[in-house]
């Protein structure tokens, strides 16, 4: 089948009710992808078209996807077409859900990134410009409004699971003043946030965290690891690597780097135990006597975008971070 005809047989109220959001679409209404206390959503063009004036933006029924599942445009595409009754192979991007009896979580309304929101968390995070535009590129990196803020989210694909952050680095006021809100259901916080879209790539740096996330392309794209690298996170040290994820890093070379406090030592031997039973090479990375440049000590990967630079030049295991191409001392 192909996307015209999919688009051709199924009206945004159909995925409306597929995606099972409360109410009744109609010409104008509730938006199902924000708190909307006004009637900020509207159908139109014989249910082929949505519009929300609240600033979710609109589109077609592709876009309406995009919103309600967190997916990338091709992932979206590809989700009408299997909505629709038809037949496409599955890709790294968009691979149909290996338990098909688990339904992926609803979460919020998210878009790739525009040039200014590129730019806005690429200075929040001390990271490049590079790292956020090729995290956001391979789908694990979106954004989006949530409890009336500007967010950022760390997702991809799947739909597992999803943790927003605000664009302004404060903290959610609503959650005992967390900066980490995590959308997921039972079970689906151990999900390792773009694993499926790492499946390409034999080399993986596996992080805790959506802040290292970003640190993690910020390295790849330095180093010029873009062919052979990518990132995944863990939303949280506490957690094992979800079941269903361990078979997809067999085969990979994997270096973790955890936070270096006690919760994120024990979380790397934990991890690294995993993994090797699942077939990966695994090693980790130890920010032990590096410091930014405020003489702080380094204590994840993202201090590590600011090391000082006498530490810098002293640790030459910092000239190369990532696994395979180290510089030889």
């Amino acid at each position: 089948m192909s996307l015209a005809e999919a688009k051709e047989r199924l009206t945004i109220h159909e995925l409306w009710r597929q995606f099972g959001f409360n109410g009744q679409p109609r010409k104008s209404g509730h938006c199902p992808f924000h708190e909307d206390r006004n009637a900020s959503f509207s159908i139109f063009a014989d249910g082929r078209a949505w519009k929300c004036f609240a600033g979710c933006g609109g589109g077609d029924a592709v876009t309406f996807i995009e919103r309600a599942a967190g997916l990338s445009n091709p992932a979206a595409c590809r989700k009408l077409i299997e909505i629709a009754g038809g037949s496409l192979a599955p890709s790294p991007e968009a691979p149909r859900n290996r338990n098909p009896t688990k339904k992926s979580v609803r979460l919020p309304g998210m878009s790739e990134g525009t040039a200014e929101q590129l730019m806005a968390l690429a200075i929040l995070r001390q990271v490049s410009v590079d790292a956020v535009t090729l995290a956001n590129s391979r789908g694990v990196l979106r954004f989006g409004e949530w409890k009336g803020h500007a967010a950022w989210f760390v997702t991809d694909g799947t739909g597992r699971v999803a943790q927003a952050r605000r664009l302004d680095g404060q903290p959610w006021a609503e959650i005992r003043s967390s900066k980490a809100w995590t959308f997921c259901d039972e079970g689906q916080a151990k999900w390792p946030v773009g694993i499926h879209e790492a499946q390409p790539f034999p080399v993986v740096a596996l992080v805790e965290g959506g802040p290292d996330s970003l640190a993690a392309f910020h390295f790849i794209s330095c180093e010029d690891r873009e062919g052979d690298c990518t990132a995944v996170a863990m939303l949280g040290a506490s957690h094992y690597i979800h079941p269903d994820a361990l078979p997809l890093f067999s085969g990979k070379r994997v270096r973790i780097f955890g936070h270096s406090d006690k919760a994120g030592k024990d979380a790397v031997s934990r991890w690294a135990g995993q993994l090797t039973k699942a077939g990966a090479t695994v090693d980790a990375f130890r920010f032990d006597g590096l410091r930014r440049k405020d003489e702080s000590a380094v204590k994840d990967l993202n201090d590590l975008t600011d090391i000082h630079a006498d530490d810098f030049e002293d640790h030459r295991i910092t000239w190369s971070i990532l696994p395979g191409k180290e510089v030889k001392l």
